[in-house]
């Protein structure tokens, strides 16, 4: 018995445990028996009826953590609009489980096609991510040492030194961005239209033409050269062409199947996001033609899903609670996640290839990405298991300040869903036929929803979405709570003569 509700807890449909629950002790052992040999029957003969049953049904489905994910699909889908962005896939990840994922807007504007869980976009630099993995991987080996000077490996390596004080420039400066090198390589690869991403004899051509920037070691200075002679790094002492190395020993073992290290041209006009650039003067957007990241992919080629970064976001949460060395050591994921260098003025910390910052006395990893017509953002807490992930094909879009704010709203429901499961404060039926959009006089909206059995209103546009709650204080009355629980000004409902509500009304307004 137990090991069948073990089985049917893990892998079967909700309606199912809840029928096996439900019974009642006077008759559980009968009925239980009937219930186990369906059951054992539908495990075994047909089960393809039987969906992936996890935690991440039960903790969406937590009224604290559901009202969360319904303001944030609320806010999305109003940034979308009133932005004008042309797509969004956004996704958080509970430990081992996609709670939540979902698109807004389109992947491809002119066919009107929606964004979706699905949808590949470029992520530009999380793909430093990647490459800092692979070369940990063969340091862990016994193949190379951080504090390898880089031309050891790439004996093309000849750029110019500016400061031979500070000696050789090596691995751990490049993987956290104070080796002192340019920020480019020597080729106008940001420059539109065409975007002409060298190629890697292209990039080796060029090096002996330019000259360390900084003194080694001394400043931050963010470089998609650096870690682009990373992944040179990679494919010299693993004997193995940069992508086929990552495809064996990073992806293909995560199962990152949409996950790729250049952009794929096989999904063009499909699953892959058209990008978009910013908006001009006259507010109009362009799409940018299909470009490839070539000889820069190692820095910032890599393409994949809201649904790939998620897994990947679990395997770190999971190597990191459990140990072992799956892909990684449990120890090397650690020391990459530390800081190894901190910028002036204490505004910048570096992890190996991680960025790493502290927000209201936590610390979040992961990176961000920027390419033309795309912005993407990975941030994980590794406190609260939860990773946030940001996917547009809007070119100006700031991923951070969304997957930050998702994370203000979304951890505390999560933690009050984990501490006291099944507590929340269950909504009158009462309440129901208030909740809804309601255009406002002067511009925007706002929307009432439900939260902790209370009415709670947020407007839009806004990037900084706040439920206020409401206390009910008459038929069709109720007054705004205030932080400190007294009862300010009151919001009133107009209703029909169908019954239905037809306006509020707050500050006669």
């Amino acid at each position: 018995v137990h090991l069948i509700y073990t089985i049917v807890i893990k892998f079967g449909k909700r309606s199912l445990l809840d029928r096996l629950l439900e019974r009642n002790s006077s008759n559980r052992s009968q009925e239980m028996n009937k219930t186990l040999a369906c059951t054992l029957s539908l495990l075994f003969l047909t089960p393809v009826l039987l969906g992936a049953q996890s935690g991440a049904d039960t903790l969406a489905s937590d009224l604290r953590v559901a009202t969360v994910l319904e303001l944030i699909e609320l806010w999305m889908d109003a940034q979308v609009d009133y932005e004008d962005i042309p797509g969004v896939t956004m996704g958080i990840v509970h430990d081992q489980d996609l709670i939540w994922s979902k698109g807004f807007g389109y992947s491809h504007v002119e066919s009107e096609t929606p964004a979706a869980p699905d949808t590949i976009y470029s992520i530009c630099s999380i793909s430093k991510l990647f490459t800092s993995i692979g070369l940990m991987q063969l340091r862990d080996e016994g193949l190379l040492r951080l504090d390898d000077p880089i031309a050891d490996h790439l004996p093309w390596f000849t750029i110019q030194d500016s400061h031979p004080e500070t000696g050789a420039i090596d691995l751990q400066g490049v993987l956290t961005h104070s080796a002192g090198l340019p920020r480019e390589s020597d080729h106008p690869y940001w420059t539109g239209p065409d975007y002409p991403f060298p190629t890697r004899d292209q990039i080796i051509d060029r090096i002996s033409n330019q000259k360390e920037l900084y003194p080694a070691d001394t400043y931050y200075q963010y470089s998609n050269l650096g870690l682009t002679l990373a992944g040179e790094v990679v494919a010299a002492v693993s004997g193995q062409p940069y992508a086929a190395y990552v495809q064996e020993h990073i992806l293909d073992p995560l199962g990152l199947d949409s996950t790729s290290a250049e952009i794929p041209e096989k999904h063009r006009g499909e699953r892959l996001a058209t990008p978009y650039s910013m908006p001009g003067r006259d507010g109009k957007r362009t799409a940018i033609d299909f470009y490839q990241v070539r000889g820069i992919a190692p820095a910032a080629g890599y393409a994949s899903t809201v649904e790939d970064l998620g897994r990947f976001a679990s395997w770190q949460f999971s190597l990191l609670e459990k140990g072992g060395a799956k892909v990684l050591r449990a120890n090397t994921l650690r020391e990459m996640q530390r800081v190894h260098f901190v910028g002036e003025n204490f505004q910048v910390h570096r992890g190996i290839g991680f960025s790493v910052s502290r927000r209201d006395g936590k610390t979040y990893v992961g990176h961000g990405g920027s390419c033309p017509g795309y912005r993407t953002n990975l941030s994980m807490s590794n406190e609260d298991k939860i990773a946030v992930i940001f996917m547009t094909n809007g070119g100006e879009v700031n991923p951070g300040s969304y997957t930050s704010r998702v994370f203000d709203l979304v951890t505390p429901a999560i933690a009050g869903a984990l501490e006291n499961p099944g507590e929340a404060e269950q909504p009158s039926q009462e309440l129901e036929k208030y909740k809804g959009r309601y255009d406002r006089p002067l511009g925007g909206e706002t929307h009432v929803l439900i939260k902790d059995g209370k009415l709670a209103t947020v407007s839009f546009p806004t990037m900084n979405p706040q439920l206020t709650m409401f206390e009910h204080v008459d038929e069709h009355t109720f007054r705004r709570i205030r932080d400190d629980g007294e009862l300010a000004e009151a919001t009133t409902f107009e209703i029909g003569s169908d019954g239905e509500v037809t306006r509020m009304v707050r500050n006669t307004n």
